[in-house]
């Protein structure tokens, strides 16, 4: 099952992806607890059953978008990055846990970003959006942990060229900083997508209520010799 918000569905390229897994769209807006309500039980009458794995890879800033400086930001904005790329989160797993729509042993992911707990310029209130991502993520895996042994995760990934990473300011700045600090470079959306995968597998059926580092070292690097090299003077 895949699905987006219906006036992202017209800009995007989810009928393609759906041709590619053969899988059905459900348009639903994620901020939108009545839309989940009909995406978690639409997914469940056409998977015939209850859902093994849910991800969540939803993020969206007003601010960013439309280049407000962190010190004057429209706050009904901020309010709207938090919903669409935060407490969605929540809503989405509420939604299936009322409607009793997952099965045991199941997984739950939300695609994260280091600036959850550094800053970056140009990332705005998104940091606080991703913060919040991850702290929904500890809460409601130790809640459906003891419910249901389901596990709920955050994966940190690298920068990735996406719609919304994108708009970010000096973006590309950022992709080659990354690149250079991360001993085994960036992680690419494709592998990002491979480690979604064992995450939703039983190999990882102890894995729960973490934010996992998938950047190829970015995080624990202090400095790289590319860096230095950089910086050295030339001549």
């Amino acid at each position: 099952m895949l699905t987006n918000a219906p006036i992202a569905m017209r800009m995007g390229k989810i009928n393609e992806l759906a041709k590619k897994c053969e899988a059905e769209i459900i348009p639903a807006d994620a901020t939108s607890v009545t839309d989940l309500e009909h995406l978690v039980s639409r997914a469940v009458e056409i998977l015939g059953g209850k859902l093994d794995f849910i991800l969540h890879s939803i993020g969206m800033s007003p601010n960013v978008r439309k280049g407000r400086d962190y010190g004057d930001l429209n706050y009904e904005w901020m309010m709207k990055t938090l919903d669409v790329s935060g407490v969605s989160f929540h809503k989405v797993m509420q939604v299936a846990e009322k409607q009793d729509a997952l099965n045991e042993w199941g997984s739950i992911m939300a695609l994260s970003y280091i600036a959850a707990q550094r800053t970056y310029p140009g990332y705005s209130d998104m940091a606080q959006a991703k913060a919040v991502l991850e702290s929904i993520a500890r809460s409601y895996g130790a809640r459906l942990g003891h419910q249901k042994k389901v596990r709920v995760n955050t994966i940190s990934q690298s920068p990735t060229p996406t719609t919304a990473g994108s708009g970010v300011g000096g973006f590309d700045v950022f992709l080659d900083f990354a690149e250079k600090m991360s001993p085994l470079g960036n992680a690419t959306a494709e592998e990002c997508a491979d480690y979604i995968v064992i995450m939703f597998s039983d190999y990882t059926r102890k894995v729960t209520m973490q934010n996992l580092m998938h950047d190829g070292g970015f995080s624990t690097s202090g400095i790289t010799q590319a860096i230095v090299d950089d910086l050295m003077p030339k001549g």
